[in-house]
């Protein structure tokens, strides 16, 4: 026997050598895919940057001339990409203020789903999306009614913006319905989600087919179902990219809260923690979410991606805050994968990144060594 080999239980011999090396070699292995992991994010945090940064050009170029400068740079940009493409799509300004809705949402979607998926509330973007659809019909006999044209102080968000500020309303409010009953009623399970899904949708379809008659704007109940890009209208992606913002702040600061009560309850209100105000928060913030991704994606696929991509990166990663930047990065390789698929070949944007996001996460699977239950518990 060598100093490199030890003897075994059933009289055998282990080499120690050959089992430091192959310790060594999955080291290195794990070190470059940080270092990709982290030129991956820095990437991501780059592209959202600047898709906000167009948002915000495109408000303020009616104030300032080199805003208007910097904002027809994007356009130009735009002119070589279709140039090379032998497309005509990427120098219209409505092509930049879709894809910057996108990659936000390809943001902050993830984030908010690993909480969802880890707390086995997957299907409560779904929920949601349903009561932002009735949402979108309680806007409609709003106008139809008062008359408001979206005009709000100093931001005039149009006819469109209108309607998808009251969904975010409705949607807000089914939220915080949805976490009361879910807390006093007394069945079992996922039936208050089941009852607060089918009822939202219920009356958004009355209310839609009720003010037709006297309604002054026309709702495209296609485009909401399964996601157009002629949704994504200057005032809705604002209100996306302010939302999105604001939700990302507030998990930053309360991140530690978060994940305390989504893997141990229990735990936490034994600490004292007010863990009902953080599951309300957390609920009104998928609200939000669905609310913007929604223009996108359409109220039947809009909880794929709070799902999918948090389903992708659990596959992987080794711990919840992997699970976030991994989730991050299929979300925004899915939202862009998927909706200039949909501009090239003229297909609806919301099929086209849903499944780009499940054949990522069916890669995923494929690459992962782990079984199906296997999901990061730290």
């Amino acid at each position: 026997m060598t100093e490199e080999q030890r003897p075994t239980a059933d009289g055998g011999t282990t080499d120690i050598t050959g089992s430091i090396r192959g310790q060594i070699t999955a080291c290195l292995t794990r070190s470059r895919i940080r270092r990709l992991e982290h030129a991956g994010l820095g990437i991501a945090a780059l592209l959202t940057l600047a898709m906000l940064s167009f948002l915000l050009l495109e408000w303020l170029r009616a104030y300032s001339g080199g805003a208007t400068l910097l904002y027809s740079q994007f356009l130009i940009i735009g002119e070589w990409l279709d140039f090379y493409l032998g497309t005509i799509v990427f120098q219209v300004p409505s092509t930049w203020r879709a894809l910057a809705t996108a990659v936000v949402i390809g943001v902050v979607a993830p984030v908010i789903g690993a909480f969802l998926i880890h707390r086995q509330m997957a299907l409560i973007g779904e929920t949601l999306a349903h009561t932002a659809f009735a949402g979108v019909a309680a806007g409609v006999v709003v106008v139809a009614f008062t008359g408001w044209q979206g005009s709000i102080i100093l931001f005039d968000l149009g006819s469109q913006g209108a309607l998808l500020f009251v969904a975010l309303v409705v949607s807000a409010l089914g939220a915080l319905g949805l976490q009361w009953l879910s807390d006093r009623s007394q069945t079992y399970g996922d039936v208050p989600i089941a009852i607060v899904l089918a009822g939202s949708f219920a009356i958004g379809t009355l209310l839609i087919s009720w003010s037709r008659e006297f309604a002054p704007i026309t709702v495209d109940v296609e485009g909401f179902l399964f996601g157009s890009l002629a949704l994504v209208t200057t005032a809705g992606a604002r209100m996306v990219a302010v939302t999105s913002v604001l939700v990302l702040a507030v998990i930053a600061v309360y991140y530690k809260q978060f994940m305390f009560i989504t893997f141990d309850e229990q735990a936490a209100r034994v600490a004292r923690l007010p863990v009902d105000r953080f599951n309300t928060l957390l609920v009104v913030m998928t609200a939000v979410v669905v609310v913007g991704a929604m223009q996108i994606l359409g109220v039947i696929l809009v909880a794929a991606m709070l799902v999918v991509p948090a389903a992708t990166a659990s596959q992987l990663a080794r711990s919840f805050r992997e699970t976030i930047a991994l989730g991050i990065l299929a979300g925004q390789a899915a939202a862009i994968g998927g909706l200039l698929f949909s501009l090239l070949a003229g297909l609806p944007p919301g099929g086209s990144i849903v499944v780009v996001a499940i054949a990522i996460y069916l890669l995923a699977v494929v690459v992962s060594n782990r079984s199906p239950s296997g999901v990061p518990a730290y």
